[in-house]
C-alpha cells in the first residue's frame, strides 16, 4: 500500500493537452491528414469532437457524423464498413507517429505542478488515448524535459477505453493505491473527466491548454485579452458541463487545487 503521509495519494494525468502539447494538436493534425488522404476533408471541429477516445473509436465516431458519412459515401460509392474503420486505424498509426514528436513540449507550469505533487508525497500516474506503439518518442521527449510519471497506461493496455475507468484503475493497481477518494484525475477532455467520475475520484478539467480551445501556446498568447476571454467562456462552459469538481486554465494552476482537495480530505469530504 502507499505509505505516504499525504492525504492525496495519486494524481493521474492525461498526456496531450494536459501535460504536453498545449492545444492538443498532434492528434488533430494526424486525423485531418488521414481523412484528407482518403478523399474526405474534415474540419478541425469534426476532428476534435470525439477527442479523448481510443483512436480507433475516435475514427469510428467521426465517420458516424452525418456530414462525414455522406462525404465518405460520395467519395467511395458505399457506406463506411467495419473493415474501412480497421484499415483507417492501421493507416492512422504512421500519421500519428509523425505528429506526436512535433508536439511533445511540456505545457508551461507542468514541472512546477509535478514538483508540488512530489513534495506532498503523492504519486504521479498517466493514461492516454494513444496506443502504446505510438508514445515511445513522446515518453522519451517528456523525460528529457524532466517529466517521468510513475506509471503510464495506454488505450491499448486495456479492454475498454474512456469513458470506462479501466485505464485509471490500472494506474492505481500499478501505483499500489487503493483508496479512490485520495486520487485526482486531470484531463482536458470531457470523456477524460467522465473516466475520472466513473472511477469515483476527484476530477480537474483543463479548459484552455487542451482540446476545447485547441490553440498552441504561442497562438493563445498572441490573442488579445478580449479574444482570450471569449474562448475561455466557451471552454469553461463545456468543461463545467462535464461535471468536473474543478475547472482551471492549465496544469500551471493545479497547485491551488491540490491544496484545496487536501483540505477537503482533511475535513472528511469525498469526491
Amino acid at each position: 500500500m502507499n505509505t505516504s503521509n499525504s492525504l492525496l495519494q495519486a494524481v493521474v494525468f492525461d498526456w496531450a493537452g494536459t501535460t504536453v502539447d498545449f492545444g492538443s494538436r498532434a492528434p488533430i493534425l494526424a486525423f485531418m491528414a488521414l481523412f484528407a488522404d482518403n478523399k474526405v476533408e474534415i474540419s478541425i471541429e469534426e476532428a476534435r469532437a470525439p477527442m479523448g477516445l481510443e483512436k480507433r473509436d475516435h475514427i469510428a465516431a467521426v465517420l458516424k457524423m452525418p456530414r462525414v458519412a455522406d462525404a465518405w459515401q460520395q467519395a467511395h460509392g458505399t457506406e463506411v464498413t467495419v473493415a474501412d474503420i480497421d484499415r483507417l486505424y492501421q493507416d492512422f498509426i504512421p500519421y500519428q507517429l509523425k505528429t506526436i514528436p512535433q508536439c511533445s513540449q511540456l505545457i508551461p507550469g507542468a514541472l512546477e505542478a509535478f514538483a508540488d505533487i512530489r513534495a506532498r508525497g503523492a504519486k504521479i500516474g498517466s493514461n492516454t488515448g494513444y496506443a502504446s506503439m505510438m508514445i515511445g518518442q513522446l515518453v522519451q521527449d517528456a523525460a528529457d524535459q524532466g517529466y517521468v510519471p510513475d506509471c503510464i497506461i495506454t488505450a491499448s493496455d486495456v479492454k475498454h477505453g474512456r469513458p470506462y475507468p479501466e485505464m485509471l484503475w490500472k494506474n492505481l493497481i500499478e501505483l499500489d493505491v487503493s483508496d479512490i477518494k485520495t486520487v485526482m484525475k486531470v484531463d482536458d477532455t470531457v470523456v477524460g473527466i467522465e473516466e475520472g467520475l466513473n472511477a469515483g475520484c476527484w476530477t480537474v478539467g483543463l479548459a484552455v491548454s487542451g482540446n476545447e480551445v485547441g490553440l498552441s501556446f504561442d497562438e493563445w498568447s498572441a490573442l488579445s485579452s478580449a479574444e482570450q476571454a471569449n474562448l475561455k467562456e466557451k471552454a469553461y462552459a463545456k468543461m463545467n458541463a462535464s461535471g468536473a469538481h474543478y475547472i482551471i486554465d492549465s496544469i500551471a494552476d493545479l497547485p491551488a487545487v491540490l491544496e484545496a482537495i487536501e483540505q477537503r480530505l482533511a475535513n472528511g469530504e469525498k469526491p
